[in-house]
């Protein structure tokens, strides 16, 4: 005969104990920043990434952060945060572009899934950036769905043209920076979660040659 589940108070707390904590946004943060730190040492320890690890992940997934990026195929989260099957949760669009659909990925992340970490990561030499400066310029808007891209990343060149910009890579870094505040803006959840110490958002911008994810714009409670 099964032994029914211990229903007392002692039992439920010894339930909770073991309960893994989730980490703070600052140890999320921290987690990704030494595997980085990791991935341009050339020295990965390549987590996560086993048949033990897949087949535990059949019950669910606690991953640490959300990471919202460019597609270009040289910004593998995974890969330049030296981490494994489980631990983020990724969204990439070209020129980290927003959306509906990256909106309702990333309010799925933070109060589905309680991820503390959205990291917003661009990259240096960004072809959608280019796209959107060069539009700027000549003032004529490329064919297509690509337009659509360059619309919504023109907001944040207009921003660097403010402030003097005139070199692509500042211009992607503005652009992380508008992004970042725009999510929590345009989210109503995105801004309660941060609000509440539940999440921070974090931009990043990726240097393709170094291989280093530099910080700017931080939303919320974190320590870099």
């Amino acid at each position: 005969m099964t032994a029914a589940p211990d229903q007392s108070p002692d039992g439920a707390a010894m339930a909770q104990d073991e309960a893994p904590r989730r980490p703070t946004p600052a140890e999320a943060w921290e987690i990704l920043s030494a595997g980085n730190r990791r991935f341009v040492a050339g020295d990965p320890g390549h987590p996560n990434q086993d048949a033990e690890r897949r087949h535990g992940l059949t019950a669910g997934q606690e991953p640490i952060a959300v990471i919202f990026g460019c597609s270009d195929s040289r910004l593998a989260a995974e890969i330049i945060f030296d981490v494994g099957l489980g631990d983020v949760f990724v969204i990439r669009t070209a020129g980290q572009v927003i959306d509906d659909a990256v909106l309702g990925t990333l309010e799925y992340a933070v109060d589905v899934l309680d991820i503390p970490l959205v990291v917003v990561l661009g990259h240096d030499s960004c072809g959608a950036v280019t796209a959107a400066v060069e539009s700027y310029i000549s003032g004529s808007m490329p064919p297509g769905f690509i337009r659509s891209l360059v619309e919504r990343i023109t907001p944040s060149v207009l921003a660097g043209r403010r402030r003097g910009v005139e070199d692509i890579d500042d211009f992607v870094a503005e652009h992380v920076d508008q992004t970042c505040d725009r999510l929590v803006d345009t989210s109503q959840s995105l801004a309660r979660a941060v609000e509440q110490g539940r999440t921070a958002v974090v931009g990043l911008t990726y240097s393709l040659h170094e291989g280093t994810a530099q910080p700017g714009r931080v939303v919320g409670d974190l320590t870099i």
